[in-house]
């Protein structure tokens, strides 16, 4: 018998939903979206459709970036290069406050 994956906790809230139908409606897709709130694309589908929160109007304002957005392995060797930088900076900046100290 296969396991399924624990839920991951995510959910849409009206405000979310708001944004979901003025990205729909910017062009962007589905998937797109999906990946941008993190959730299945089954919950996109069901906005667009007027499954679940039919009584939502579309955000007016700024929006997100249109997609594509990274994956998770962009988004974590990213993270990673990031804190590379980091301590390498903490490590510059440990060298010149010793250089101005001698």
């Amino acid at each position: 018998m296969r396991r399924r994956a624990q839920p991951s906790g995510l959910s849409l809230s009206a405000a979310d939903a708001a944004l979901v139908k003025a990205m729909l409606a910017r062009g962007d897709r589905q998937h797109d979206i999906a990946a941008w709130f993190g959730v299945n694309g089954g919950r996109i589908a069901d906005i667009a459709t007027g499954k679940t929160f039919r009584q939502v109007a579309a955000a007016v304002g700024p929006l997100p970036p249109p997609g594509p957005y990274p994956c998770g392995r962009d988004a974590h060797a990213a993270l990673q290069a990031l804190s590379a930088a980091e301590a390498a900076l903490e490590l510059a900046k440990q060298v010149v406050v010793r250089f101005r100290r001698d």
